[in-house]
C-alpha cells in the first residue's frame, strides 16, 4: 500500500522533515494515497484493524497491572506503569478518530500542499522563517526517538539475560512463559511503541507545520497588499486610485476568505485530537515527573519523555498563539491600507464611497482572531499549555505528599 505522497501545484514531491518522512509510514496515522486500489485498500483497513485489537490486548494487560498495584497501594510501581498506560489509551482514542476521517485528512493534506504550503522555490525568506519556528518541535521529536530507543533496547538485554519480561508494565491473564507465545507479545511491545512513539511526534510535528505555513501564508498576503499599495500611491492615477485600491482589496479579500475557510477545516479535522492530547497531558507529566524525582538515574527516560511532552505543549501553544496574534492582527492591516490618502488625492467620488464601504466590511469580516481549539473548550496557545503544567505540578505536591506518608507510616 503506497502512503500518499504530498505534491506541490506543479507536481514537485514535498521535501518533508524527517519526523514526517518517518510519521508518514504509520499506517494507522497516514492515509492511502488516492491511487490506491480497492483490494488493496481492504488490506490496509484488515491491516488497521488488527493493529486496533493489538491495542485492546496491552490496554488489557497494562490495566490489570496497575488494578494490582493500587490494591496494594503501592505508589511507586504504580506510577511505573501509569504514562505508558495514559498513552496507550490516548493513542486508542486519537487512531480510532482519524481511522473514521481517514479519507477527510487526505483530501485535507492535498489542499494543505497544493494551496497553503509555503514554496521555498518561490518564497526563500518565510520559508526560512518558518523552519527556525521549527527547529523546536525537530527537537521534541529527537527527544521522543530517545525515548523509544530506550524501550527498545531492552529486548536485546532480555535475550542477552534470557529474560521473559516485556517493555512495559503487563500482566496477561494466560501463561506467556512458552516462546512461541512470549516472542509474539514481546513483538507486539515493538510495534505498538514504534506506531505511538511515531504518532506523539508526528502529528504534533504535522499540525505545527500546518498552523506554521497557514501563518506564513496570512503575513504573505499582508507582504503584498502592503506592496501593491505602495504602487498605487507612487503612480498617483488620481481619477482612478480608489478603484485600484478597492480592486487590490477584493482581490485580498478572496484571499483572505480562502485562508479563513482552511482555518475552519483546519479546526473541523483536529478539534478532536487536540482535546485527547490536551485532555491527557497533566496526568501524563505528573506522572512522567514524580518517577523522574523519586530515582532520576534509573528512571531518565521518563525525565526525558518529560521535557520532550513539555518542550511539545509549549512549542505548539507558542504556534498557536503567533497565529491567533496575525489573525488578529487582519482588522488592523485593512484600516492601514493608506485608504486616507487614496481619498486625498482620488477626483472619483463616487469610487471613494465605494471604496469606505469596502474597508469597512473588510475590517468587520475580520474582527475575531483565529484559534485551534479542543472541542470549543480550550484554545491552543501558549497559556493553556502553562496551565497544564501548573496543573501537572499540582498533582505531582499532591502524589509526593502521599508518598511521605506511606514512607513515615
Amino acid at each position: 500500500m503506497v502512503r500518499y505522497v504530498p505534491r506541490l501545484p506543479d507536481g514537485e514531491k514535498v521535501k518533508l522533515a524527517w519526523p514526517l518522512a518517518i510519521f508518514r509510514h504509520n499506517h494507522i496515522f497516514w492515509p492511502l494515497d488516492p491511487s490506491t486500489g480497492k483490494w488493496r485498500r481492504y488490506i490496509d483497513q484488515i491491516m488497521a484493524v488488527l493493529g486496533c485489537l493489538i491495542f485492546v490486548q496491552h490496554n488489557d494487560a497494562e490495566l490489570r497491572y496497575l488494578r494490582r498495584e493500587a490494591r496494594e497501594l503501592n505508589l511507586d510501581s504504580f506510577l511505573t506503569g501509569m504514562p505508558t498506560y495514559l498513552i496507550l489509551v490516548e493513542a486508542q482514542f486519537r487512531s480510532l478518530h482519524i481511522l473514521l476521517h481517514s479519507s477527510d485528512l487526505q483530501k485535507f493534506l492535498q489542499k494543505f500542499y497544493y494551496a497553503i504550503y509555503v514554496d521555498p522555490r518561490k518564497e526563500i525568506k518565510m520559508f526560512e522563517k518558518i523552519e527556525r519556528d521549527m527547529k523546536v518541535n525537530r527537537l521534541v521529536s529527537a527527544m521522543y526517538g530517545a525515548v523509544i530507543s530506550g524501550y527498545l533496547i531492552s529486548p536485546i538485554f532480555m535475550l542477552i539475560n534470557r529474560r521473559k519480561d516485556f517493555l512495559y508494565s503487563m500482566i496477561f491473564p494466560f501463561d506467556v512463559q512458552p516462546f512461541y507465545i512470549f516472542l509474539p507479545l514481546l513483538l507486539s511491545n515493538v510495534w505498538v511503541g514504534l506506531i505511538i512513539d511515531s504518532m506523539m511526534f508526528g502529528e504534533t510535528n504535522l499540525l505545527c507545520e500546518l498552523i506554521a505555513h497557514l501563518n506564513g501564508r496570512y503575513l504573505l498576503m499582508k507582504r503584498d497588499l502592503t506592496k501593491d499599495i505602495d504602487k498605487i500611491l507612487l503612480a498617483r492615477n488620481r481619477n482612478h486610485m480608489a478603484r485600484q485600491l478597492k480592486q487590490l482589496i477584493v482581490r485580498t479579500l478572496r484571499e483572505n476568505v480562502e485562508l479563513n475557510h482552511f482555518c475552519q477545516q483546519l479546526e473541523e479535522q483536529y478539534t478532536v485530537r487536540v482535546f485527547i492530547m490536551f485532555a491527557f497531558a497533566a496526568g501524563l507529566l505528573c506522572a512522567l515527573s514524580f518517577k523522574a524525582y523519586t530515582n532520576p538515574l534509573a528512571n531518565y527516560i521518563y525525565a526525558i519523555w518529560f521535557g520532550a511532552k513539555t518542550v511539545e505543549l509549549l512549542s505548539l501553544g507558542q504556534l498557536g498563539s503567533n497565529l491567533a496574534y496575525t489573525t488578529d492582527s487582519l482588522s488592523s492591516m485593512y484600516y492601514h491600507t493608506n485608504w486616507e490618502d487614496i481619498l486625498q488625492y482620488s477626483t472619483n467620488a463616487e469610487e471613494n464611497l465605494r471604496l469606505l464601504k469596502l474597508v469597512t466590511l473588510a475590517i468587520e469580516m475580520n474582527s475575531k482572531p483565529f484559534y485551534v481549539t479542543g472541542l470549543k473548550y480550550f484554545r491552543v496557545s501558549i497559556q493553556a499549555g502553562l496551565k497544564i503544567l501548573q496543573g501537572a505540578f499540582s498533582y505531582f505536591t499532591f502524589l509526593t505528599s502521599m508518598q511521605r506518608r506511606q514512607i513515615s507510616n
